[in-house]
């Protein structure tokens, strides 16, 4: 298991635009990708499911993820919500 955690620097924080990068990308890969916000927990390949962690600019969002491309999972999908360098 990988895991990561990120401060959201979107000024909209995890608005739908972003989501749908997020599951799009996300669904490439056959491991499991999470995203953890306080105690709730969402399926990157849900869009709803990280709509609903509600998270802001500023927040803390820890990513998982857990098979076999694990590890380019993680660097895909943090490099869309930690766009840019000093990730």
């Amino acid at each position: 298991m990988q895991s990561r955690t990120i401060r959201l620097r979107l000024s909209q924080g995890l608005h739908a635009r972003v989501a749908v990068r997020v599951v799009k990308v996300a669904s490439r890969f056959t491991s499991k990708v999470v995203l953890v916000v306080g105690e709730r927990r969402a399926s990157a390949r849900s869009l709803m499911a990280m709509l609903m962690l509600a998270a802001a600019m500023g927040a803390t969002v820890r990513l998982e993820t857990e098979g076999p491309d694990e590890r380019e999972a993680l660097e895909a999908v943090a490099a869309i919500l930690a766009p840019g360098p000093g990730r």
